[in-house]
């Protein structure tokens, strides 16, 4: 998950959001889509300054203002696309979007999650090759992990599932890749408090070295400090304003480019890797 970014799957907030009533999406009252369109454009220069391929999702005036969080509808393998399936009822037609850009983009279709199954990209983390972590939460059940585990154990991949604590409730979203960030193969940014235990003990028992992120930063920001894109092993981009978590990526030899994300990020409780479905990383 850290592996040079080469391609990747993004879209545009200026259309994704241009509609966007903040009370109907759960968004803050920081939320303005003009100035959200403007600090997306920002992250898309520094993705694109790193050398990824960018592929753009419709620009059609759907109305689905969360589809700008590309990390979640779908799922990416060595061995094609997974087609996912929301827990938030507003983001059901997202994974359809996916679908269609794959097909568009000659990538394998390798399986979908149906109904009542569900899970979501940020819930997903690769801990290696061979080894997928999901947390089981409010986006994501037991049916859809059993799903993903059914679609990729005949390749040799064994899925773990870990229970997340509820947090801020139902309509808050806390994801498993709420508290993790991979950084490099064997580095990963965390909020340890919020890590299920036997996840934190699989990471361990690998071999990866914890870098721990600021607490009073991870609360402020409700979670967003530690969302952080790696680019490339130790390049990463981050949302401006938690120096502390940026000095402990630093600390840990990382290289940390921001930018100003109040409106996008902040507001609308998701960061750089939730704006981001990575397609190909080498």
């Amino acid at each position: 998950m850290a592996g040079p970014l080469k391609r990747v799957l993004m879209r545009s907030a200026s259309s994704a959001m241009r509609h966007a009533k903040a009370r109907e999406w759960h968004y803050g009252p920081g939320f303005d889509p003009q100035k959200a369109a403007a600090q997306h454009e920002r992250l898309t220069q520094l993705v694109a300054a790193s050398g990824a391929e960018i592929e753009w999702l419709t620009d059609a005036d759907d109305g689905l203002a969360d589809s700008v969080f590309t990390h979640d509808p779908s799922l990416m393998t060595d061995h094609g696309a997974v087609i996912l399936s929301m827990g938030k009822a507003l983001r059901r037609p997202e994974p359809g979007l996916h679908e269609a850009a794959y097909t568009s983009m000659g990538i394998p279709i390798l399986g979908r999650i149906e109904h009542p199954g569900q899970v979501e990209g940020g819930d997903c983390v690769w801990v290696d090759a061979g080894t997928l972590a999901i947390g089981r939460g409010v986006r994501t059940n037991q049916d859809g992990i059993q799903q993903l585990a059914n679609l990729l154990s005949p390749k040799g991949i064994q899925v773990f599932g870990f229970d997340l604590p509820l947090w801020h409730g139902e309509e808050a979203c806390l994801h498993l890749m709420s508290v993790i960030s991979p950084l490099a193969d064997d580095l990963a940014l965390v909020y340890s408090p919020l890590l299920p235990a036997a996840f934190y003990q699989m990471l361990r028992a690998r071999g990866i070295k914890l870098v721990e992120g600021d607490a009073d930063e991870f609360m402020a920001s409700n979670g967003l400090s530690l969302n952080v894109l790696p680019t490339a092993p130790h390049q990463v981009i981050a949302v401006a304003g938690f120096p502390k978590t940026a000095a402990a990526m630093e600390a840990a030899g990382c290289t940390v480019s921001t930018f100003e994300a109040d409106a996008l990020c902040i507001a609308c409780e998701g960061g750089p890797t939730c704006l981001t479905r990575p397609v190909l990383r080498q």
